[in-house]
C-alpha cells in the first residue's frame, strides 16, 4: 500500500477491535457498507490447527458492518501496515483493502481493512449457526480457545455500542451446545 500525504486509517471489525496491537491516535466507530462482517474463515493457525480448524471473522460481501477506525499517524503509517499484513495475511485467506468507511463524526474516511478471499481454500462460507457453533466450540490455536475469540468480539461490540444479531445468535447458541455437554449430553 502506498501511503497518501494523510494519515492512514485502520478498519477494525473484530480481534483488531479489542487488540489492534499498533499505536493510533484516535479511535472513531465507523460504518462499511457493502461487506458484512461473518465467521466465514477456517483458522488453521491462530484460533484452529490443521487437523482442527476454528473459524475466524471476514468481511464477506453484502450488507454493512459497525466497527471502529483507526487514525495511525502518517509517520507510523508503513509500520503499520508491515505489522497487520504479517497478522492479517498468515494463510492468506484475507486479501488486503482500502475501502471507504464512514465516521461517526459524518467524515467519509479510506481505511485499510481485510476482506475474506472467497476463491481461498480457507474460504467456509455460511455454514449455518449450529455448524458454526460446533467448530467455535471444538477449536483452539496459537492464539487460544476460537470461543475466546468470539466473546471478546461480541463483548468489544456492545462496549462500543454496537448490535451485531448475528454474533449474538452465534454465542447463544454456543453457550445453548456448552450447556448440553456439560449436562451430560456431549463428551
Amino acid at each position: 500500500m502506498d501511503v497518501q500525504d494523510d494519515d492512514l486509517w485502520v478498519f477494525g471489525y473484530g480481534s483488531l477491535m479489542w487488540r489492534p496491537g499498533f499505536d493510533f491516535a484516535e479511535s472513531r466507530p465507523a460504518l462499511l457498507k457493502g461487506w458484512h462482517r461473518s465467521f466465514c474463515l477456517y483458522s488453521l493457525h491462530y484460533r484452529g490447527t490443521p487437523a482442527h480448524p476454528g473459524l475466524v471473522l471476514g468481511l464477506d460481501r453484502g450488507g454493512s458492518c459497525r466497527g471502529l477506525a483507526f487514525r495511525v499517524p502518517k509517520s507510523d503509517a508503513d509500520m503499520t501496515v508491515q505489522y497487520l499484513n504479517e497478522r492479517e495475511l498468515v494463510g492468506y485467506a484475507y486479501i488486503a483493502r482500502t475501502l471507504a468507511v464512514s465516521l461517526d463524526d459524518g467524515r467519509k474516511v479510506p481505511a485499510y481493512t481485510f476482506v475474506a478471499d472467497r476463491q481461498h481454500r480457507q474460504y467456509a462460507g455460511d455454514l449455518g449457526l449450529e455448524r458454526s457453533a460446533a467448530i467455535i466450540m471444538d477449536a483452539q490455536g496459537c492464539t487460544g480457545l476460537n470461543r475466546d475469540y468470539l466473546i471478546n468480539t461480541v463483548r468489544q461490540l456492545e462496549a462500543d455500542g454496537f448490535v451485531d444479531k448475528g454474533l449474538h445468535a452465534l454465542l447463544k447458541e454456543v453457550e445453548r451446545q456448552t450447556g448440553l455437554i456439560e449436562a451430560g449430553a456431549g463428551i
